[in-house]
């Protein structure tokens, strides 16, 4: 296991603070704690295992010096600390959670974050269409993975759509409500928009 770099773990944290204050959560543990650097090339993981009586739970992210914004560097280490935040959340509040669940969310948080908490606002629609628009899939259509990011990003880009243009009180209302529904209502939702 490789330690994170000093500006790596400050931007995991960083991110952390934001998703959990945006959602109104209760403080999760530190995520850095349980992060490490990634092997050249390797794509963010977040690896997860039940136990009995507990939930463990390891991040490995990217390293290097990453530049807030809509950049693969950053887009995974937020996409990293939303998953870790989300199943923390999950097994607090000791409700179930679908990786279908944890990738829809993740979608919402990196237009949240980029586009309706970041202090200099971009513009929305294009921040849209960057993240959902143009998308790009690792995982093959047809394979299991390949269908669940495709899922999550189609029904987040639906969901995130309907986000734009309303007021700030009403779209943070709502995106708790979906912070903290379940898959079906998840879905049901962003169909809605």
């Amino acid at each position: 296991m490789k330690p994170l770099g000093r500006r790596t773990r400050a931007a995991l944290r960083r991110i952390q603070r934001s998703i959990e204050r945006y959602y109104g959560l209760e403080g999760a543990p530190d995520v850095t704690l349980f992060a490490s650097a990634g092997t050249d090339g390797e794509r963010e993981v977040l690896l997860v295992r039940d136990g009995e009586h507990s939930v463990e739970m390891a991040l490995r992210v990217p390293d290097g010096a990453p530049h807030v914004g809509a950049n693969d560097v950053w887009l995974q280490l937020l996409e990293g600390v939303s998953h870790f935040v989300y199943l923390a959340e999950r097994v607090r509040t000791g409700l179930p959670s679908t990786q279908l669940e944890l990738e829809l969310q993740a979608e919402i948080d990196k237009f949240v974050l980029l586009a309706l908490d970041a202090e200099e606002r971009p513009d929305a629609r294009l921040l849209h269409f960057r993240i959902f628009e143009q998308a790009t899939f690792l995982d093959p259509p047809g394979s299991e993975a390949g269908e669940r990011y495709r899922l999550a990003n189609r029904l987040a880009a639906r969901f995130a759509g309907r986000l734009t243009g309303r007021a700030d009180v009403e779209v943070r209302a709502l995106l708790r409500r979906f912070y903290r529904a379940g898959q079906a209502e998840k879905i049901a939702l962003a169909r809605a928009a």
